[in-house]
């Protein structure tokens, strides 16, 4: 087992997370994002099987390795009253909840019984794909996505050069072609988090602090979008 953390803001962004997890794997930091590029992955936690033989088992999808957690207490203290987007869509008359759309889709409790089943039953475990399903089960890369990937790839590079604007312009152009990409949309939401709340969980403000939303760069927000998706649609179940 291999964990990877997909951010672009340096080693110390992730390691006072990977430490509190003491894990006894190895843990790997992808700051250009390369699991994106390379396996297609579009949120976090994400999960590709690969066996021995380095041939991919299952593609990306939703997984962790128990049941629901909570937001820690400490977390949940230090989050400021947060706003919304100027610019981003109404949230539907009646619709699901943010914790609705968050707790749906892929089955938490049971992803980690899969993972055992197939570390035991190899090829022939019931969740073992062949490689022409997962073929059929990974995403399809339109033209569309490849300029969004484009303009994501420059928006970090911009970034990492003190040209936030820039960079700023390029995230948001990364967004509208490649909607469904949650770590596109979460890694430039983060990156203002960081800068403007700070301490140990401002990267996790990814909406305006109330009061400042005239100043908020982005098209949208992360509650903003997350209302507006489908039951289901932010943790797709694939199991």
């Amino acid at each position: 087992m291999v964990t990877v953390s997909l951010e672009l803001s340096g080693p110390d962004a992730s390691r006072e997370l990977i430490a509190a997890a003491s894990p006894e794997h190895p843990s790997l930091l992808d700051p250009e994002h390369r699991m994106g590029a390379l396996f297609g992955v579009v949120n976090i936690p994400n999960v590709v099987w690969i066996d021995e033989s380095g041939a991919i088992v299952r593609p990306p999808e939703p997984g962790w390795p128990g049941g629901r957690h909570q937001m820690p207490k400490e977390m949940a203290d230090a989050m400021p009253e947060v706003g919304r987007a100027p610019n981003a869509p109404e949230a539907p008359v009646d619709g699901p909840g943010q914790w609705d759309v968050l707790g749906s889709g892929q089955d938490r409790g049971s992803y980690g019984d899969a993972i055992r089943d197939w570390v035991e039953h190899g090829a022939d475990s019931e969740f073992a794909m062949s490689p022409d399903e997962v073929v059929s089960a990974s995403q399809p890369r339109s033209s569309a996505m490849s300029q969004g990937a484009a303009h994501f790839e420059l928006a970090n590079d911009l970034w990492r050069m003190g040209e936030r604007d820039a960079a700023i312009e390029h995230f948001n152009a990364s967004h509208r072609l490649q909607p469904d990409n949650w770590t596109y949309k979460r890694q430039a939401w983060s990156l203002l988090g960081r800068e403007r709340v700070g301490g140990a969980y401002g990267q996790f403000v990814q909406m305006p602090v109330a009061g400042e939303e005239a100043d908020w760069p982005f098209d949208s927000d992360f509650r903003s979008d997350v209302l507006v998706t489908d039951l289901g649609g932010y943790y797709p179940k694939t199991l």
